[in-house]
């Protein structure tokens, strides 16, 4: 069963890890996408893939910049016939502790995660107020529990969390859902992430913690739960945060 079929889509970041399984996941659901992306080669090669012109379109845009998600989504809704979900997505890491995090680090992280996401929202309001749609946004465990090593990436998701709750009391009044997904750590692991002046040294598996639940997550376990909020079965869920974590947030497990 389709159970996103004849719905309209946007998500941003998606030409690679979560963002592309994200809208590959929405397009097997019979949902048509756009997804946006700052890398033009990957996007048209992701939209081959997913069915250039007839189920995915790729439109190339920066998050943080206000015309550029204006354009996007004003290109979305007319390539679209109009919208029913956004997945906000895009966004980036430093690896560092606060004090240590220079401020283009700081602003890089917060202008992407945070700005991005409030601007994309923005954006889409009306035309999900028309059709009573849904927002998504991807958030983190480390948005709940501070992570040290990821510091400001941790204080941008947590913004990102409190974002979707204002969202969802905005939205409340004209049928406009807002959600929040926070995973932990996914395979094959964020690509945009690094130490300062390393932006894209990538995510390091190897390095992970492995859950409770005993294995490492993976994209398909948050796209999953997006679709239940985009779907009919999350009608009647707006301002949830939802763990997708394998049980990492339960607590400290013996080590015997």
């Amino acid at each position: 069963m389709e159970r996103l079929k004849d719905k309209r889509a946007l998500v941003t970041g998606g030409t690679s890890g979560l963002g592309l399984a994200m809208a590959r996941r929405f397009v097997d659901e019979g949902c048509r996408v756009a997804f946006t992306g700052r890398n033009a080669e990957a996007g048209r090669r992701v939209e081959s893939e997913l069915g250039a012109g007839a189920t995915a379109w790729y439109l190339e845009a920066d998050v943080r910049d206000q015309s550029s998600v204006d354009r996007s989504v004003a290109d979305a809704v007319g390539r679209l016939g109009g919208l029913d979900v956004l997945v906000n997505n895009a966004g980036v890491a430093v690896m560092a502790p606060a004090i240590a995090t220079p401020t283009d680090e700081y602003d890089r992280v917060m202008e992407t995660n945070v700005r991005g996401y409030f601007l994309n929202a923005r954006a889409c309001y009306p035309h999900l107020q028309a059709t009573q749609g849904s927002m998504i946004h991807i958030a983190s465990d480390a948005g709940i529990r501070g992570e040290q090593p990821l510091a400001i990436y941790s204080v941008s998701k947590a913004a990102v969390i409190m974002l979707s709750k204002m969202l969802a009391l905005d939205g409340g009044p004209h049928g406009v859902r807002s959600n929040c997904i926070c995973p932990t750590s996914l395979l094959p692991g964020m690509r945009h992430m690094g130490p300062p002046g390393v932006p894209t040294q990538g995510d390091m598996p190897d390095t992970w913690l492995v859950p409770p639940l005993g294995r490492l997550g993976r994209v398909e376990d948050v796209t999953g739960a997006a679709v239940f909020f985009a779907s009919a079965d999350g009608h009647f869920c707006s301002g949830s945060v939802l763990l997708v974590d394998g049980g990492m947030q339960s607590g400290l497990r013996s080590t015997d």
